[in-house]
């Protein structure tokens, strides 16, 4: 990474600092609680004399602590200079929401709507700032570093970590106020709202944190690989995303075998199992879908790390499995079946890339599926629409894109009855394959 290119992520690292801190402080001005990181010390700032920012600061540096008890001699001095950072980075959090703190002290909302408001306000910002942090992907504040190393120490899904984490500090925060306060202060309903609501935003916000791409890099392109990539001769690709019962697999076999490339999809599990050292059960169950319980979801995505360094399963099994299609793309031309290829491959020239979606009327991918997939014939149709739900799921969460958007594709087929037949479906794309070649 060039000098220019580290100050500039340093420096949106700093505003990040500066937003979080800010961001806490509206949501504590809300009156319902404050988030679950700063629960602690806003509790201990009601009956202490010092404030939320030098508790917060104290707090901190035993998180820093635990941080090196959990780790070993040799990662110590691996991590010496991430370790050594979270000091002047603790400070700075400190000192900003001590800042922020008394530049809001006008902030005083007494109707309940004005405080839910001021609270999800807050929440927003939070979530911008957090989006900065991972855009920035030079280092983290310490309670979220705090959670990856508890993470990899008890060897456990960093979701479930996480909230272990912010449940314990709520609890803590919750005995001192009963302990020294006359009643529950500085827990509320507000810290149950930040503690869900934030990742969502965070999740929202990410995709366009893309704008900075330039500024960050100094490249005159906004993709930063894009001008390195024209310059080279690629292998040409064809990816393939297909709906349940629209034989878009088999349309990719014959294209294969036609063409004379590689045909991948199946194929693809054990080199991803090898990748990311998963079960290849694991990667088979896992590899196109998300959790369809939402609020699963919330708890178990890391959202506070760019997801090359997510500890989450779901995150480590897309980027391995990214690594693996980029790999086998640049390596010889080949046909992709799903797996967000079009999207992984997003970078690649387009005189290189062919991308495609297959889809069917309900009707006819019943029919196939019952006479060729040999599906229960009466739950084929239950499960057509939960494999389809469970893609299009997948799709959207890590590209940010609508799965069966035509601006993400070269060509759009239908192969059901009254739509084209797999044969005239792979001339097509043959023809156009062959015109890039």
């Amino acid at each position: 990474m060039k000098k220019g290119e580290l100050s500039r992520r340093y420096l949106l690292f700093l505003c990040a600092v500066f937003i979080n801190a800010f961001s806490i402080a509206v949501i504590t001005k809300a009156m319902l609680g404050t988030s679950p990181i700063s629960s602690v010390p806003y509790v201990l700032s009601l009956f202490t004399p010092w404030s939320m920012g030098v508790h917060t600061i104290i707090f901190n540096f035993l998180f820093i602590v635990l941080e090196m008890l959990m780790m070993k001699r040799n990662e110590i001095r691996e991590k010496k200079y991430e370790l050594l950072l979270q000091v002047p980075i603790t400070i700075c959090f400190g000192l900003f929401i001590d800042l922020s703190m008394y530049a809001l002290g006008w902030l005083q909302p007494e109707n309940y709507i004005v405080q839910l408001l001021t609270l999800l306000l807050g929440c927003f910002i939070l979530g911008l700032g957090i989006s900065f942090e991972v855009k920035a992907n030079v280092a983290m504040v310490t309670g979220e570093y705090l959670v990856q190393v508890l993470s990899r120490f008890v060897h456990r899904e960093f979701g479930w970590v996480k909230v272990c984490f912010d449940v314990t500090l709520v609890a803590i925060a919750c005995l001192l106020s009963f302990l020294f306060l006359p009643g529950l202060q500085g827990v509320r309903e507000g810290t149950v709202v930040a503690a869900l609501v934030v990742g969502p935003i965070v999740h929202f916000l990410n995709p366009y944190m893309r704008i900075f791409d330039k500024w960050l890099t100094g490249n005159s392109d906004t993709e930063p690989h894009l001008q390195s990539q024209t310059e080279e001769k690629y292998p040409l690709v064809i990816t393939i995303a297909r709906e349940y019962g629209s034989g878009g697999r088999e349309l990719g076999r014959i294209l294969a075998k036609e063409l004379g490339i590689k045909f991948y999809d199946k194929e693809l599990i054990a080199m991803v199992a090898k990748e990311s050292r998963m079960p290849e059960s694991y990667v088979s169950q896992h590899e196109q879908t998300v959790s369809s319980n939402y609020l699963l979801r919330l708890i178990m995505q890391d959202y506070e790390a760019p997801i090359e360094k997510s500890l989450s399963s779901a995150d480590a099994l897309f980027v391995s499995q990214s690594k693996v299609i980029r790999k086998i793309a640049k390596e010889e031309s080949c046909v992709i079946i799903g797996r967000c290829a079009d999207y992984i491959l997003k970078d690649w020239p387009e005189q290189s890339i062919v991308r495609i979606f297959c889809y069917s009327d309900i009707e006819s991918a019943y029919r196939r599926c019952v006479e060729e997939y040999h599906l229960d014939a009466a739950t084929a149709r239950s499960e057509i629409a939960r494999i389809n739900r469970a893609r299009m799921n997948h799709y959207q969460h890590y590209t940010g894109r609508r799965w069966d958007d035509p601006q993400n594709y070269h060509l759009m087929v239908h192969t059901g009855e009254h739509g084209v037949k797999l044969s005239t479906a792979c001339a097509l794309i043959a023809q156009l394959y062959r015109e890039k070649a």
